[in-house]
């Protein structure tokens, strides 16, 4: 039986994964809302932390998306951070990574799904239907477009899937390695603790991040 989580004593009633969530929010709103009551145009401590993030998810959207990546930079800045926090808080004593439930994941992943197959419809209109059709376009290869256009289809919809299996799996391995870790190496462990989560846990949500920017470039590129 799992140990009770510091929420989940005060607040039984919700799951571990909800009210942790719901702290991830909370935590990031403040932090935005300190960094802004104290910009400044010579940056220093808290906010040339957040700046440099930015700037990195800045480039990354740039280079996965194209020219329209500033529209999306706050969809991705908000997934990377919010599942960068979740994914911490499974490093804190008493805490629970809400990432390492499919519930969490899949209330990530599914917009994401939705929120490029509109920006494709949106910039393409019907013929953003074409880019399921495969490379090839002839009155001949109407069989092969259609099996390609399942095939792209199925493709699709599995990709809110393995983001939420992707991330799911690899903070559930995260949490039991460091279980065994600490059983066969207990005076070693906070030290592999705080440099494997810390890894694990900016590694997984960069991925999921950057694949939701390769999605939407997929989608609002232009094809020829």
């Amino acid at each position: 039986m799992e140990a009770p989580t510091f929420l989940g004593m005060l607040i039984p009633s919700v799951p571990p994964y909800v009210s942790y969530s719901w702290l991830a929010i909370v935590f990031l709103i403040l932090i935005a809302l300190i960094v802004r009551a104290r910009l400044s145009l010579i940056p220093s401590g808290l906010q040339n932390f957040m700046e440099f993030i930015m700037e990195f998810i800045i480039t990354q959207a740039r280079d996965a998306v194209g020219p329209k990546s500033k529209t999306f930079i706050p969809l991705l800045g908000t997934l990377f951070l919010y599942i960068l926090t979740c994914n911490l808080f499974g490093l804190i004593p008493g805490f629970e990574s809400p990432t390492g439930n499919l519930n969490t994941n899949a209330s990530l992943a599914v917009p994401v799904f939705f929120i490029y197959q509109f920006y494709g419809f949106k910039v393409h209109g019907i013929k953003y239907l074409g880019f399921f059709l495969g490379p090839i376009r002839n009155i001949y290869a109407i069989p092969f477009m259609l099996f390609m256009f399942i095939v792209e289809w199925i493709s699709h919809l599995a990709r809110p899937i393995t983001l939420s299996v992707r991330l799911f799996g690899n903070m559930m391995s995260k949490h039991l390695l460091l279980m065994v870790l600490g059983v066969l190496t207990p005076l070693l462990v906070p030290t592999l603790v705080l440099i494997l989560g810390t890894a694990v846990s900016l590694i997984q949500a960069y991925i999921f991040m950057i694949l939701t920017a390769a999605y939407i470039g997929g989608a609002v590129e232009e094809h020829h």
